[in-house]
């Protein structure tokens, strides 16, 4: 499913495919831990962060827990989590420590 999705966000939404990172690692408490996938901008800021489950997975608070871990390391201001079968996006605005979950994944931006 990931592949599928890098497809999609290269060819739908415009996400240069070098500026695509699957699998980043990151140490969260002390443990290893994995990414699904991270986007860059050209200025090499984080700026999409997306976790992808199975589609037996259900998209429960456990996912959205996981993916909100993870980016407390991170800081990225655009969320994706998927299984396939369902699909949501949010935006974190962290100077206001507040977020909107959106209807779509907005295409890509440079900068």
């Amino acid at each position: 499913m990931r592949q599928h999705w890098i497809q999609h966000l290269i060819r739908a939404k415009g996400y240069p495919k070098g500026l695509i990172k699957p699998e980043g690692g990151l140490s969260l408490h002390g443990m290893p831990r994995r990414s699904d996938l991270v986007i860059y901008n050209t200025s090499g800021e984080m700026i999409l962060l997306a976790e992808f489950k199975s589609p037996s997975v259900a998209l429960g608070q456990e996912v959205f827990d996981q993916i909100s871990r993870y980016n407390s390391v991170y800081r990225i201001p655009l969320l994706l989590v998927s299984n396939g079968l369902e699909h949501y996006f949010w935006e974190i605005e962290w100077e206001s420590n507040s977020y909107r979950f959106l209807d779509e994944l907005p295409d890509y931006q440079p900068g």
